[in-house]
């Protein structure tokens, strides 16, 4: 099994790229080992020393890892751990996990806020996932937007540029609705 890796903005976060499907569909964030007993494959990477967050996207597995680690001594134990799990046999989640996506929006801005998904899906996920990382909607209320940054998102350097330049620019175009976008800590 080879794993290639890639950097992200994001200089606490690595992108591993393990030749296969990591999970079918949605992603799975675990900002800490909290919760990462869902997940097989999570759990065993928080075993490693100097892991803080794992990110799971449907081809790749993104590891941050704590101010104070090394990517010199962190990146070949994450690397073993990934080999272990797949060879394992283990499932990526154990029962009904992942899937992470849009919250649910009801309301009379609902035509609006199908827009923000859409545009959401369509054009800012697909390049935000080439980084490592995922954005998904999580409110909108008098014309700010609030969305959740996960993976290589969560606390990179670049994030509120990519937010403030990048998305809002993008919705505030298309959504005349729309005047800011704020991230959300969940």
């Amino acid at each position: 099994m080879f794993i290639q890796t890639e950097s992200t903005p994001n200089p606490a976060t690595l992108k591993f790229l393990p030749g296969q499907s990591v999970l079918g569909a949605g992603t799975a964030d675990f900002p800490s080992a909290e919760g990462a007993e869902v997940s097989p494959l999570a759990k065993r990477l928080f075993g490693v020393t100097g892991v803080t967050g794992v990110f799971l996207g449907n081809d790749f597995v993104t590891v941050t890892k704590d101010e104070g680690a090394d990517w010199d001594h962190v990146k070949p134990a994450v690397l073993g751990a990934i080999m272990e799990h797949f060879q394992s046999g283990e499932p990526v989640m154990a029962g009904e996990g992942g899937a992470s996506g849009h919250a649910a929006f009801e309301g009379e801005d609902e035509e609006i806020v199908g827009q923000i998904k859409e545009l959401l899906d369509s054009r800012v996920r697909p390049a935000v996932a080439q980084d490592g990382g995922d954005i998904t909607f999580h409110g909108f209320e008098r014309g700010v937007v609030y969305l959740h940054m996960q993976g290589a998102c969560a606390g990179c350097p670049s994030s509120t540029l990519t937010l403030k330049m990048g998305i809002e620019n993008l919705l505030r175009h298309y959504i005349p609705e729309v005047t800011e976008v704020r991230p959300v800590a969940v």
